[in-house]
């Protein structure tokens, strides 16, 4: 039986080109910054969102905390939407390792309310905690994928710059943003202090993130990623694969889009599935089967027939389209899916 996988663009598998270009890969020790394929990945990644140094990272949640602590001293407070990858799937480690606090707003389709952000940033007062950094992330995972413009972030820019208030981008999804808003990826990160995207998303590298910034915060960061024990010696085998990613894998990303609006459409048209098309905006597609039992019976119903997906609660699914997943493969899911329903 042919498998559907629809479960995360996380189960992509490194290209032929990636793995003929780990062979032939120049090495040398990146704690020593002497890895030149590393060095030429940074510098590169660091280029294409618009800031001066890039620093690899092993995955993005490490990505997010090695800026949140370069950025932040020991009790300060940041900013985050309520339902964000850095405060609902990074096991606290904000928290845990940086002493920091969380002020959580609820998102409107995981954009931050400008006057819900004005109102959240704490005036200066010794029995407060310091405002310190403001995060948001785009595309905006549990939003459905939905991106964040580059006026929406003009607007938060525009309350937290005055206030000397940091902003860090958890773009692990960035370029599927840019792809749907047809811009160049340096219109979302231009406002942001760091910047954080993964390759092993929808790039379809095997492994790594990067987060960039100035130089002065890479500085910062490289302490401590070394700190969390994220320093690697011959990392140019990773890097290889990265910037094949970058030089190959990002225009592709808008067949991504194309099956996940087949699929979302192919949804909306079964009466006892519920799928707002609004938020179908790239790769990421979540919808209610409430009326069908919840997530687990249609889980382990649609699992028996060849397609895998999670639960995103106990009534809304997600399924996410990449590079493994071809549009035959979604008529076929769509088939089996009417045929649980």
């Amino acid at each position: 039986m042919r498998i559907v996988d629809l479960r995360s663009d996380t189960f992509t598998l490194p290209t032929e080109e990636m793995m003929k270009a780990i062979q032939e890969a120049e090495l040398g020790d990146d704690v020593f910054q002497e890895d030149p394929t590393m060095n030429r990945l940074q510098k590169m990644a660091a280029e294409k969102v618009g800031k001066e140094r890039g620093l690899f990272v092993t995955s993005g949640t490490q990505g997010n905390v090695v800026s949140l602590l370069a950025h932040t001293q020991h009790g300060d407070e940041v900013i985050l939407e309520a339902e964000s990858h850095t405060y609902m799937y990074e096991v606290g480690a904000m928290a845990a390792l940086g002493g920091l606090m969380a002020r959580t707003i609820p998102g409107v389709k995981g954009a931050l309310p400008p006057e819900e952000v004005k109102k959240a940033i704490r005036p200066e007062n010794i029995h407060f905690p310091r405002t310190t950094l403001l995060c948001v992330e785009d595309t905006h995972n549990n939003a459905g994928g939905t991106v964040i413009t580059p006026q929406q972030i003009k607007d938060l820019a525009d309350i937290a710059k005055p206030k000397n208030i940091k902003m860090h981008l958890d773009g692990a999804r960035v370029f599927n943003a840019a792809i749907a808003l047809h811009c160049d990826v340096k219109r979302i990160t231009k406002e942001f202090d760091s910047v954080m995207f993964c390759f092993s998303k929808g790039l379809s590298a095997p492994v790594g993130s990067i987060v960039c910034g100035s130089e002065e915060f890479i500085e910062g960061a490289r302490r401590v990623r070394k700190m969390l024990g994220g320093g690697m010696r011959q990392a140019g085998i990773l890097a290889a694969c990265g910037i094949v990613a970058l030089e190959k894998m990002v225009d592709r990303l808008k067949d991504d889009h194309k099956n996940a609006q087949t699929l979302a459409e192919g949804l909306a048209e079964i009466n006892e599935i519920s799928i707002d098309l609004d938020t179908v905006q790239t790769n990421i597609i979540v919808f209610d089967v409430s009326r069908l039992g919840g997530s687990e019976k249609f889980i382990a119903a649609l699992e028996k027939k060849g397609v895998k997906c999670l639960p995103r609660d106990e009534n809304r699914i997600r399924m996410v389209t990449h590079r493994m997943v071809s549009a035959e493969d979604i008529d076929i899911a769509l088939q089996r899916i009417r045929e649980v329903v």
